[in-house]
C-alpha cells in the first residue's frame, strides 16, 4: 500500500532525478536518502557514482595485501586497519579530486549535455561553496594520512600535485588519460610504503600496470564524450586513437597483465595468484571484443565493469597469499 508520505518520497525523487545530470546514477541513495542541504555536494563528490572510488582504491588495497605476504605476514588478511582507512581515504579523495576537476571544468561543463546539469555549471552548487566543501575533504584525507607512518605522508602528499594538475591536461595535451594513470594508481605506492616504511620494486612494477590499465579503461570511457570534447575543445586519447582504439587498448590491457604478473612473481606470490590472474586476463579480453566505440551504453558498461576486473585481481592476489 503507497501511503502520503512514501508518494512524497517519490515525488521528491522524480523531481531530483529531473534536475540531476544525464550521468548520474539514477537509482543512487544520494538522490533517495540524501538531505536537501546535502544532495548538491554530494553530487559534486559523486557519491552517486561509486566506480571511480572503486578505481582508485584498487591499486591501494592490490599493494596492501601484496606487501603483507611480501613481507611475511601470517594474517589471513594482512593489514586490516590499512584496509578499512585506504577504503575512507579512497572515497573521500576521489571527491576532492572530482570537486577540482569540476572547478576547472565548469564552463565547459555547460556546454556538454552530460554534464550541464552538474551542480556547478546548474547553479545548484556555488563556486565558494565548491571551495569550502573542498577544503572540508582535504582536511578528512589530511586526518586519514596522519594515521600512517611518515614517510607515506611525503608520499601521499605529493598525490596532490597530480590531482591538482590532472583536470589541466585535457587542454594541453591528448593523452589526459596518462595523467590520470599516474594519479588513480599512487595508491600502489602508498599501499606498499603504508605496510614497509618505503618503496620497493614490485610496488613500482604494479603501479606502471596500473598505468596502462586506467590507459585503457579511462579511453573507453572518453569515447562516450568525444563529439563533444571536440567542439569545447577537450582532448582525449579516444580523439586521439580514433579507429585505432581497439588495437591500442590491446596493447595496454596486455601490459597490464604483463606487469602485475611480474610483481606478483617478484612478492612470491604462490600458484593461486596465477589461476586468478587467467580470469582477469579473459575480462580484459572480453572488454577488447565487445568494445564498440560508438556505442556510448556499451562504453559506460565496460568502462564500469573494470571495478570487476579489480575484485578479481584482489581475489587473485589474497588467493596467492593464502594458499
Amino acid at each position: 500500500m503507497i501511503t502520503p508520505n512514501t508518494e512524497r518520497q517519490m515525488t521528491k525523487l522524480d523531481e531530483r532525478i529531473k534536475k540531476a545530470p544525464e550521468d548520474t546514477v539514477k537509482q543512487s541513495w544520494v538522490h533517495k536518502l540524501s538531505p536537501d542541504f546535502a544532495w548538491g555536494y554530494l553530487q559534486l563528490m559523486r557519491a552517486d557514482r561509486p566506480i571511480g572510488t572503486w578505481l582508485l582504491l584498487w591499486p591501494g588495497l592490490w599493494s596492501i595485501v601484496l606487501a603483507g605476504h611480501f613481507y611475511g605476514t601470517t594474517d589471513i588478511i594482512p593489514h586490516l586497519r590499512l584496509l578499512i582507512l585506504f577504503s575512507v581515504g579512497a572515497f573521500v579523495m576521489r571527491g576532492a579530486g572530482c570537486v577540482i576537476n569540476d572547478l576547472w571544468d565548469r564552463e565547459a561543463d555547460a556546454k556538454v549535455e552530460r554534464t550541464k546539469a552538474r551542480p556547478l555549471p546548474s547553479g545548484r552548487v556555488s563556486v565558494l561553496g565548491a571551495f569550502i566543501f573542498l577544503a572540508l575533504l582535504l582536511l578528512i584525507g589530511l586526518f586519514i594520512l596522519l594515521q600512517l607512518n611518515t614517510y607515506t605522508q611525503l608520499v601521499g602528499a605529493a598525490s596532490l600535485i597530480l590531482v591538482i594538475i590532472y583536470p589541466l591536461m585535457k587542454r594541453i595535451t591528448y593523452w589526459p588519460q596518462l595523467m590520470l594513470g599516474f594519479t588513480f594508481n599512487w595508491g600502489a605506492l602508498l599501499g606498499w610504503s603504508a605496510v614497509s616504511g618505503t618503496i620497493a620494486l614490485p610496488s613500482i612494477i604494479l603501479y606502471l600496470g596500473g598505468i596502462f590499465w586506467t590507459l585503457g579503461y579511462d579511453t573507453i570511457y572518453a569515447h562516450q564524450d568525444r563529439e563533444d570534447d571536440a567542439m569545447v575543445g577537450i582532448k582525449s586519447t579516444a580523439l586521439k586513437l580514433g579507429k585505432n582504439t581497439r588495437p591500442w587498448i590491446s596493447g595496454f590491457y596486455g601490459l597490464t597483465l604483463v606487469l602485475f604478473l611480474c610483481a606478483g612473481a617478484m612478492a612470491k606470490m604462490h600458484i593461486g595468484f596465477y589461476i586468478g590472474m587467467v580470469f582477469a586476463g579473459y575480462h580484459l579480453i572480453y572488454q577488447i571484443k565487445k568494445l564498440d566505440i560508438d556505442d556510448r551504453e556499451l562504453c559506460l558498461k565496460l568502462f564500469k565493469s573494470n571495478h570487476h576486473f579489480g575484485t578479481v585481481v584482489f581475489i587473485s592476489i589474497l588467493t596467492g597469499h593464502i594458499f
